[in-house]
């Protein structure tokens, strides 16, 4: 349940398609490693534990809604969680990605991975939703998130070995996995698409005002692929999320697959630098609210520049209803925090409709 404050905000809004006079702003990654303060406290305590401990989690979060000035706040989690109740072990190194420890490396394994029973399997993500919700005192929406099927799959799948091709956008053995096995393929995602639904209903049972669905790794597909493989999965997740609650689905790197996304489901259509968002509206349609663009690396720059970015983008979205400010992708570790002010203090200047 929202109040009228956060019904009426520039963010919840921009999710309905409703008109505001400010642009709301906030941004993927916003408690990170580029903030002196969220250093701190992981100079105490590991990765995943900060994920596990709620107090610490919704602190790190609050203090960068507060610092940036920002009008939303998502959970500071990872997408990863969710697998650890389904019978798989993470490990967060400090450098290079999470790795799952037994993947799946034959299609009988996919009868190893469990279905989420309860939402209360991840009890400290709920409790974080709460207190991170407690401590916003309904001034800004709250977001709750999680990964979609088919990129929880692109770790699931030969995780120990596909590091390198992650991050090469190779993906040969989830992509060989679901052409050879495809049985197995839509079993494995059912069982992502259920639990995760049931996952994210318990955020917003919760507290959680808004959802996101981080597709990170679906531009790595083909159309088609993505048509057969993953689209039945995505919208079945969305089509179980509680009626009510808006969700912003995510998924960067191939504009191409920007109309199978959006028939996916999904109020807001999260796009990345790589097309503009006046032929990103183009494409999906005006039904869909849209949240981007900018290049994280812009914010590596300067003050300017920055403002120069921003005013591009503002120009096409100032008179249009339900447009999200935010990057085409995480904040990059090395930015400076007074650049991330610097650009949220320019989104709500120039993005204004008063």
């Amino acid at each position: 349940m929202t109040s009228k404050v956060i019904d009426d905000s520039p963010m919840m809004r921009a999710v309905h398609l409703q008109y505001s006079d400010k642009t709301p702003i906030w941004l993927m990654r916003q408690a990170g490693r580029y903030m002196e303060e969220y250093r701190k406290v992981r100079n105490n305590v590991t990765f995943i534990e900060l994920c596990k401990t709620p107090s610490l989690a919704a602190e790190v979060m609050l203090t960068a809604v507060k610092r940036l000035g920002v009008d939303a706040a998502i959970i500071f989690s990872d997408i990863l969680l969710i697998l650890e109740p389904m019978g798989l072990e993470i490990v967060f190194p400090d450098e290079g990605g999470p790795v799952i420890t037994k993947p799946i490396q034959k299609p009988q394994d996919v009868k190893n991975i469990k279905d989420l029973e309860s939402e209360n399997q991840l009890h400290y993500v709920m409790d974080t939703v709460r207190y991170t919700r407690e401590g916003l005192n309904n001034r800004i929406p709250l977001i709750g998130f999680a990964g979609a099927p088919f990129t929880l799959a692109t770790y699931i799948i030969n995780n120990n070995t596909i590091q390198k091709s992650n991050h090469n956008r190779n993906f040969q053995f989830v992509k060989t996995f679901m052409h050879l096995h495809q049985s197995e393929w839509r079993e494995l995602m059912h069982k992502l698409a259920t639990s995760t639904a049931k996952y994210l209903n318990g955020q917003i049972n919760a507290g959680a005002q808004i959802i996101q669905i981080f597709d990170s790794w679906a531009g790595c597909l083909s159309v088609d692929d993505y048509a057969e493989f993953v689209q039945p999965y995505s919208k079945l997740l969305i089509d179980l999320i509680l009626p009510g609650t808006p969700v912003i689905h995510f998924a960067p790197g191939n504009p191409m697959l920007l109309p199978n996304i959006a028939a996916s489901g999904g109020n807001v259509i999260g796009i990345d630098w790589r097309i503009p968002i006046d032929k990103a509206w183009d494409v999906i349609g005006k039904n869909y609210a849209i949240q981007g663009n900018l290049d994280p690396a812009i914010l590596l720059t300067d003050k300017n520049t920055i403002r120069k970015n921003v005013q591009k983008i503002t120009r096409i979205t100032k008179q249009k209803n339900g447009f999200i400010f935010n990057l085409g992708h995480g904040i990059l570790p090395q930015t400076p925090v007074e650049n991330v002010i610097a650009l949220v203090e320019a989104v709500h200047e120039l993005g204004g409709r008063g």
